[in-house]
């Protein structure tokens, strides 16, 4: 908690002893805490009372019973659901009805108390509860706030509902992605979402950094999805920057690289990277073809970007007349960088995935064992943990209340404003 001395440890990892208050729901935000939650951080999820994150909602599939049981007259809910496990383990859940006075002043109190918060509601909802930046900060000044939003909490824009898929679209991935002539894509996860959940870990790990070198005050983060976005376009920002041309859909080609892309075999494709000049002739030889080698129209990287299109009517030709296995044993004896196209279960059937404890699973105790992909941040002395699964819903109500000085009767008496729900 803020102003305490910690150690982190290499049971609980290296955010160990910091306090996140998650008012954050669906997939950015959540993903953000998560991360730090894999860090060590005590995660506290706050969530609307009877209802959750809505993520809890989003099945089919879900772990455990997905179909759901009779009882009585009520249906019981199904196994918990596998959108919201993604992206909520290493956190407490706590119910608290942040629409009643009661529930603010419970918030606030835990804010007293907490390093970071992390909230993704409306521009402005906050502050209209009482609960933004500005009010917080009065009593806790070294408070690292964290808003994400669609479009930041400044600009023509800010008040615009935002979803993954009109932000693939409006923050030009879209644009680039599908095949040539072919219709806008999406790419297949969330990415405008997990995207800026991973600008606001780094945001929020560069302010504590601030925080611990400066004399301890805190500030507000602003993330938008938006900016996420324009960020992320990178080299193709710039491509277009550098030529005035906005680069179009190109399938799995890349614009600068050549070969650089999927292949169709006999039987499926096969992926090749062939990402700087020294890889260029060992593909010739993988591929037998010495004349391709020779042909002065493909000696360089740039020659070859400007002859593409002859280049991948050989290529195509010559990758068409194999199987994906043959073309990938022809390409790996050659050390040529190449893969199939896998799906989830080639994935984290993959021994390399396994090494590197990317198959994650957990113990939970309605749903049994759930399985999710573990954390990519690896530590030599404090590596990150899963201490916790995630969570039911108000799982934590009563201990973390208590934690914070609540008693029974005063949990006896938020029950009775609505602030938390009955037992």
């Amino acid at each position: 908690m803020v102003g305490e001395a910690r150690t982190p440890t290499e049971e609980n990892g290296p955010l160990e002893g910091v306090t996140v208050l998650d008012a954050s729901r669906v997939l950015v935000g959540p993903f953000c805490t998560m991360q730090l939650g894999d860090l060590g951080a005590d995660v506290i999820k706050i969530e609307r009372p009877g209802e959750g994150d809505q993520t809890r909602g989003w099945y089919p599939p879900s772990f455990g019973d997905e179909e759901g049981t009779e009882s009585g007259d009520k249906r019981e809910e199904p196994g918990e659901s596998a959108y919201y496990v993604s992206v909520n383990r290493n956190k407490r859940s706590v119910e608290l009805n942040l629409a009643s006075e009661a529930g603010r002043t419970v918030f606030r109190d835990l804010a007293n108390e907490a390093d970071v918060l992390v909230e993704n509601f409306r521009v402005g909802k906050m502050a209209e509860w009482g609960l933004g930046y500005g009010d917080l900060c009065e009593s806790n000044p070294g408070l690292i706030y964290c808003a994400i939003s669609g479009y930041g909490e400044w600009g023509p824009d800010r008040d615009k509902p935002a979803y993954d898929i009109m932000m693939q679209a409006r923050g030009g991935l879209m644009s680039i992605t599908g095949v040539e002539g072919g219709p806008p894509v999406r790419v297949g996860v969330a990415l405008a979402d997990v995207g800026a959940g991973m600008y606001a870990t780094q945001a929020i790990l560069a302010s504590l950094l601030e925080r611990e070198l400066g004399d301890g005050t805190g500030q507000k983060v602003d993330v938008s999805l938006l900016d996420g976005q324009a960020a992320w376009m990178s080299y193709m920002a710039t491509n277009y920057f550098a030529s005035g041309d906005p680069p179009g859909r190109m399938g799995s080609k890349h614009p600068n690289i050549a070969p650089y892309q999927a292949f169709q075999t006999r039987d499926g494709y096969v992926v090749v990277a062939c990402s700087s000049d020294p890889f260029w002739p060992p593909l010739c030889e993988a591929l037998d073809r010495p004349d391709l080698l020779a042909d002065e129209r493909f000696e360089t990287n740039t020659k070859r970007v400007r002859n593409r299109a002859v280049l991948d009517a050989e290529l195509n030709a010559e990758f068409a007349a194999l199987t994906t296995e043959e073309a990938l044993d022809a390409l790996a004896d050659h050390d040529v960088p190449a893969s199939h196209v896998r799906d989830m279960a080639e994935l984290f059937d993959d021994p390399q995935i396994h090494a590197r404890g990317m198959h994650v699973e957990m113990d939970h105790p309605t749903a049994g064992t759930v399985e999710m992909p573990g954390s990519p941040m690896h530590f030599s002395r404090t590596p990150t943990t899963y201490r916790h699964h995630p969570p039911l819903l108000g799982e934590h109500t009563a201990d973390v209340l208590t934690e914070y000085g609540y008693d029974e009767g005063d949990l006896r008496t938020l029950r009775e404003a609505g602030a938390i729900p009955d037992e």
